[in-house]
């Protein structure tokens, strides 16, 4: 009997001290389509998103509890083309104020992957801690054949308690990919392997429940940023105007005169302004609108003084960042100062 009992007290034991080595991630959930349900068992378009709630997320993958010790948070429930700089503020404060806490090893952010890669650069600005953030959603409903939200998920909570990923920045897990919130894109309206990191390559993989990292971001991030929205309860406005053949100026117009603050130029090539769009973007900034000339091509460095003369004109280049990020940097970078040489030197180490 004696035996008996201290057989049943060591193996409770061993899963107390099992529990206790596991680390504590919580997950915020934000809706999307990983949260997002079909009429049917095929139906991979044209379903409904943001309708299953964290709880019902977790449960739909007991294997969480081999590698984690979860907790579940729904902070909203939205389908992410509605993402809004509130919404951003909002999950800013609360992930700091959760990685402050000692009982928390990592956060994982469930996310709709339309806007995803915007919403994980401004947390890769806005952190305040060098535990791991990952972001990660699903290119097929909760309720389709073969969903890619469950594995995608527990991946994300591996990663998020993961040595490897403490101070590497605001990570993205999806398609058992690891890539920096920096630089990976959405590239692909529906298949599963949508978020590439194209030109600079993905930071590593998670196979078999082990991380693999092979690099990472040298631009400053999380404890190194100088952003602080702590005390923000807004956002300042800017816009992002997109380049065409034969392309008409009142874009730039119609935005300033609606009070942007800050237009990207989402420009051809090398960010190349057309002739006709000059006089709309001299008058902007003759009103103090800062303008951050990007390109809509997806890939290399923005040349300064290349395709335009920016110190004549009194602008910033995006360098690699494409034009809604180079949006998410502006603004940021707007809650600090006004100078065009101040933005560009964020622009260069961000």
């Amino acid at each position: 009997m004696l035996r008996s009992v201290l057989f049943v007290l060591c193996v409770s034991l061993a899963g107390i001290v099992h529990a206790q080595k596991l680390p504590n991630v919580t997950i915020l959930a934000t809706g999307g389509t990983i949260a997002g349900t079909g009429a049917t068992s095929t139906t991979t378009v044209g379903y409904t998103a943001a309708t299953v709630g964290v709880q019902r997320l977790i449960a739909a993958v007991p294997e969480l509890a081999k590698v984690a010790n979860v907790k579940g948070e729904q902070v909203f429930q939205i389908a992410s083309e509605n993402m809004g700089d509130e919404h951003w503020l909002t999950l800013a404060k609360r992930v700091n104020t959760l990685l402050a806490q000692a009982n928390v090893d990592g956060i994982v952010i469930t996310h709709g992957t339309d806007t995803l890669e915007e919403t994980a650069y401004f947390l890769h600005l806005t952190v305040k801690s060098r535990k791991p953030v990952v972001l990660v959603g699903a290119m097929r409903p909760s309720t389709a054949l073969s969903a890619d939200g469950p594995i995608n998920l527990y991946n994300a909570v591996i990663l998020a308690g993961s040595q490897e990923a403490v101070g590497k920045g605001v990570l993205v897990a999806m398609n058992d990919q690891i890539h920096s919130a920096r630089d990976v894109s959405k590239s692909n309206t529906s298949t599963p392997d949508a978020f590439r990191t194209s030109e600079l390559g993905l930071m590593g993989y998670i196979q078999g429940g082990r991380v693999a990292l092979y690099r990472q971001s040298t631009r400053k991030h999380t404890l190194d940023s100088e952003f602080d929205v702590a005390a923000l309860s807004v956002l300042p406005q800017v816009d992002i105007v997109l380049a065409y053949a034969n392309m008409h100026p009142v874009a730039f117009d119609a935005l300033v005169a609606a009070g942007a603050r800050g237009i990207v130029h989402a420009g051809v090539g090398n960010g190349s302004l057309a002739t006709k769009v000059l006089p709309s973007l001299k008058a902007a900034r003759a009103k103090g609108v800062l303008i951050v000339r990007a390109s809509r091509v997806g890939q290399g460095i923005l040349a300064r003084n290349g395709e335009a003369n920016d110190d004549e004109l009194d602008l910033v280049v995006a360098d690699t960042l494409s034009a809604q990020k180079a949006r998410i940097l502006l603004m940021l970078a707007l809650t600090k100062t006004s100078s065009t040489q101040d933005i560009q030197r964020i622009f260069y180490a961000y």
